[in-house]
């Protein structure tokens, strides 16, 4: 607990001592022990406890919840189907309701090496905690992961080749950063998994000292220890002994929720009388526990008992049941002699403790201010702090456009960071709306996990918009460092992203996008994205070029966002290998194969977004996956003559209607087949794309409409402005940013 919690709580401490210890005297405690299984059923196999709705045999468990109680090495072991081995089951709060089973580990000893789990039909989900470890040389992991609705792909890759304690040194520092090791989260909801491996140097015995094999598994830890093993000096090999890492697996009854299955008595799963119902968190179903004050078994009658502060008791110390009566109490004096003596020891202990109570008080608000300054300044030296003022204080401008905020300063902007202003949340982070002192409205950009990779990946953000001022690229007002994870402040736009747009029914059903709302857009981008190329005082490869990475204000004016895995290099550089990063369906796969990332990458990835624009296809929507993905598809079209059976209607229409011309979309067409060329040297340099479009939108006069969820006057709408640089940027927000997209690890 903080001081600051404690320094509060201490009056009310002593208080509620005072009349705990009066209720003492009154209440005779009472602990019954709650059953876990169904009667006649085991509730232990080996140490492994068994609670109901899992069981051992028939008519001992629900369905989908049978538990096997094999004999292993002579010691009783639990294995759910398929003979997964259970660890530990956890049935309510205060812990999550789990499964712990053993995963293997897979030796990755050849080309196409496959592993997969599936948990389809049964009430498991794989929990989002887990994540995909690989180790070894040069392997490339590709994995899909899904459930009965949705698919989720991606993949990562181990770069080189390196010493066996090089890589043990990574894995063991918790620190897989592609240097033969990489690892990629779960995503939630998802019951089943396949993934391949692939490597051209899957004989490299050197390098494992006669171990000849890569590393592979889906698992809940993975570093030099876990809850059920532990190695006071991490070795490689001994993961070939285990074969197993632990594996959480998140359970729920059934696939509706708790309205729909009250209504049905029969298969209802809640039934004690002191149990609730709660919906799962990860996937259809719901779940019982038991109300506030009781614990046990929700799912059995009888199962939730009472817990010891919230005992009833029978009669006062004083008095004493009266005999052949059913409650009823009556005055016993023996007991009031004893009482009276009670209560003066009571209240004599109690205003000692009082007084040490208010003494404790004072030295904890003694040391409040110091502790919260060391802690802030232990804070502020973890986030790199001095590095990032040694960096923002070498570039002049870097230093007037964006400051340093104090934690106090953001607290009192977020009214301490109301759940109420969250604009937006996934698997990363949160964002919240606030106003600073000087009435500007930003959007603070709170990560969830930090590690040391992410640490710098938040200073390469910093300093990298820190140096840009442009109209189409985000503004960065400042950072804060004072907290375990570094703030973010931007400005604020409240218009989402064009993915959105493009793609969201929301918007889609409110707002279609004309076709010279996305030939401005195109234009815009490719004019911030020119910029980082070749006109920013540092040449700077954003790598992650998406639509949702592309933010549109009231205006639709277009701005490129998210910097957190750019790579800022020398001009004269034509490019420079690094581990593979970027978003399915947008990445280079030139850069993908060879690690290689130069600006065509860039290059690649917006031609994906002119493809988006011209089809408004998702790149990795389980349709395009059918035929290939965008790309492939794009290019058969083109191949075979087939453009306008492709582009969106809306477009169509307007062609038809002689508001586009054809050879206009054409041309962008032409321009998006030479932007994702497989091979980068045939792909054009981002400046010669910017011309084109350029010439594209000054060739016919533009009367551009707004949405019509908009109220702006067509003569409000501004054209885009060839001077990009040092114009006013306008708000913008990052509630959509955290959308997750399926992305491989950073």
């Amino acid at each position: 607990m903080e001081p600051r919690a404690i320094s509060r709580t201490i009056p009310s401490l002593v208080s509620l001592l005072l009349i705990l210890t009066i209720m003492a005297l009154f209440m005779p405690v009472q602990i019954v022990a709650s059953a876990i299984a169904l009667p006649g059923c085991r509730e232990t196999c080996g140490d492994v406890q068994i609670p109901y709705p899992f069981g051992i045999g028939p008519n001992c468990s629900l369905p989908g919840f049978e538990i096997s109680c094999n004999i292993s090495n002579g010691w009783p072991a639990p294995v759910l189907f398929n003979n997964i081995p259970v660890l530990a089951i956890y049935l309510s709060w205060p812990y999550a309701p789990q499964v712990l089973v053993n995963n293997n580990i897979t030796s990755i000893c050849m080309n196409n090496t496959f592993n997969s789990l599936n948990l389809s039909g049964t009430p498991y989900r794989i929990n989002n905690k887990n994540k995909l470890t690989v180790i070894g040389c040069d392997i490339t992991a590709s994995i899909t992961f899904g459930n009965d609705t949705n698919k989720f792909q991606g993949g990562c890759s181990t770069m080189g080749c390196f010493s066996r304690d090089s890589i043990a040194n990574n894995v063991y520092n918790s620190f897989c950063s592609g240097a033969g090791c990489c690892q990629i989260f779960v995503p939630q909801g998802v019951n089943y998994y396949q993934v391949s491996f692939q490597s051209p140097y899957y004989n490299r015995s050197k390098q494992y000292n006669s171990r000849q094999c890569g590393l592979a598994v889906v698992a809940h830890r993975f570093y030099g220890y876990s809850d059920f093993y532990e190695y006071s000096d991490f070795n490689i090999d001994d993961l070939y002994e285990h074969q197993q890492m632990p594996l959480y697996l998140d359970w729920s009854i059934g696939n509706e929720g708790c309205k729909t299955a009250r209504a049905s008595k029969s298969s209802y799963a809640c039934i004690d009388n002191h149990s609730e119902c709660v919906e799962s968190d990860n996937g259809p179903g719901y779940l019982c526990m038991c109300s506030d004050g009781y614990g046990g078994n929700p799912y059995l009658e009888g199962g939730c008992q009472v817990l010891p502060v919230y005992e009833s008791y029978y009669c006062p110390a004083f008095m004493r049941l009266k005999n052949n009566t059913d409650g009823d109490c009556q005055l016993y004096v023996p007991y009031v002699i004893g009482l009276i003596v009670g209560v003066r020891f009571i209240i004599g202990f109690s205003v000692l403790l009082l007084y040490f109570g208010i003494w404790i008080w004072k030295r904890i608000k003694l040391v409040e201010t110091i502790k919260q300054q060391k802690l802030k300044e232990k804070f502020f030296n973890q986030n790199k702090g001095f590095l990032l003022q040694q960096r923002i204080a070498s570039d002049e401008d870097a230093t007037q456009r964006m400051r340093i905020f104090s934690l106090d300063e953001l607290k009192k902007a977020t009214n301490k960071f109301d759940k109420t202003l969250i604009l937006g949340q996934g698997g990363h982070g949160e964002v919240y709306k606030g106003i600073l002192s000087d009435q500007r409205i930003v959007a603070i950009k709170k990560s969830k996990i930090v590690d040391q990779v992410e640490i710098e990946q938040f200073i390469n953000e910093v300093v990298i918009l820190s140096q840009i001022n442009h109209r189409n690229v985000v503004k960065l007002y400042g950072c804060c460092l004072e907290t375990e994870v570094p703030l973010l402040v931007y400005e604020f736009i409240s218009n989402g992203t064009l993915s959105n747009h493009l793609h969201a029914e929301s918007y889609a059903e409110s707002c279609n996008l004309t076709w010279n709302h996305r030939l401005r857009i195109a234009l815009e981008t490719a004019r911030a994205i020119a910029y980082l190329h070749s006109s920013a005082s540092i040449s700077v490869l954003h790598r992650d070029i998406k639509s949702a990475n592309i933010l549109l204000d009231n205006y639709f004016t277009a701005k490129v966002s998210d910097f957190g895995a750019s790579r800022s290099v020398q001009i004269d550089q034509t490019g420079i290998t690094t581990v593979v990063q970027g978003t399915f369906g947008y990445l280079d796969p030139e850069y993908f194969y060879n690690h290689r990332l130069t600006p065509k990458s860039d290059v690649y990835s917006f031609g994906v977004i002119l493809a988006e624009l011209l089809t408004r296809e998702k790149p990795s929507s389980s349709t395009m996956l059918q035929v290939g993905g965008l790309v492939t598809y794009f290019t058969s079209a083109m191949r075979e003559k087939r453009l306008f059976e492709i582009v969106d209607p809306q477009v169509v229409d307007q062609v038809a209607s002689n508001e586009v011309q054809k050879t206009e979309i054409e041309a962008v067409a032409n321009l998006a087949e030479m932007c994702i060329r497989r091979n980068g040297d045939e792909r054009p340099m981002m400046k010669e794309v910017e011309v084109q479009l350029e010439v594209l939108w000054r060739s016919n006069q533009r009367h551009e409409h707004p949405c019509t969820s908009q109220t702006l006057e067509e003569s409000q709408l501004p054209l885009p402005d060839s001077t990009s640089e040092n114009t006013t940027t306008r708000q913008y927000s990052f509630e959509l940013e955290l959308h997750s997209s399926f992305t491989f690890p950073r």
